[in-house]
């Protein structure tokens, strides 16, 4: 019988990896080659180092877990009650490539849907997140929260595109309607920094129609212990392992804003 870890150490490890692909990111920054994906993806030998050593760290510990990295050929679901890591081994691949200052990396912890702990390391600007269920949401030794923006005439909103869209694609025309609701949208290129930052009460809302679970498993954890809401875009119960969901600060926030963003 497996025994249930302790989630603040589960945290700890998660830190502790992230921090390690961190360090691979930065020691690769202007060395790597890149490759695509598809026409409009990258990846570079940056996010095959980060993983590695990701990789190297958690099954050490965790000969029995489930490791799933967005490198990876294939992945399946993590089994109801198994326990799986989540990884992001570099969040923002193309702000890398092009030298932008704004990527991460992101670990988490999942027992079947279940999100246990999760870290987003921010590298350059050396910044740790961190929660567990039923812990809070951490940036260092400051607990998070959300911000107390419930109407979205008051919010900055972020928003993921997929990487490639067409002026018919509904992340566009979704786009377009909230922008003229809110104060501002912003499209950083990494998902899960948006996460953090919606957390920490620097953004008010988030949406994404396509995305993967290695991008958001950490950092819906986050919001989720920060006080946010988090739901499927199409207003449902979030799934890990399904590629699309709706977030924001407070609850009325959120029910305006799905309005607009649902599909």
């Amino acid at each position: 019988m497996t025994l249930s870890p302790d989630l603040k150490a589960l945290a700890d490890d998660c830190e502790q990896a992230a921090r390690a692909g961190g360090k691979e990111l930065l020691a690769w920054r202007g060395c790597f080659q890149a490759r695509e994906k598809s026409p409009v993806d990258y990846v570079t030998d940056a996010d095959l180092a980060s993983q590695r050593v990701i990789r190297e760290f958690v099954l050490l510990r965790y000969p029995d877990h489930h490791f799933i990295g967005e490198e990876d050929d294939a992945y399946k679901p993590v089994p109801d009650g198994e326990y799986g890591w989540v990884v992001d081994p570099l969040d923002g691949t193309t702000n890398y490539v092009h030298n932008y200052p704004n990527f991460a990396v992101s670990v988490a912890v999942t027992r079947g849907t279940e999100l246990l702990a999760g870290a987003i390391f921010d590298p350059l600007a050396n910044i740790l997140y961190r929660a567990w269920k039923g812990g809070g949401a951490w940036q260092g030794n400051v607990l998070l929260h959300v911000s107390d923006i419930e109407s979205l005439d008051r919010g900055l909103v972020a928003v993921s595109f997929p990487p490639k869209i067409t002026d018919t694609s509904p992340d566009l025309v979704n786009f377009l309607k909230v922008a003229q609701r809110c104060q501002g949208v912003r499209r950083t290129g990494s998902c899960a920094l948006n996460l953090a930052h919606l957390a920490s009460g620097a953004i008010d809302a988030f949406w994404a129609h396509h995305i993967h679970p290695w991008d958001v498993a950490a950092g819906v954890l986050l919001v989720c212990e920060a006080g946010g809401i988090v739901t499927g875009a199409d207003g449902r119960d979030f799934d890990l392992w399904k590629a699309h969901f709706t977030a924001a600060a407070r609850p009325k926030l959120h029910s305006e804003f799905l309005s607009l963003v649902s599909p």
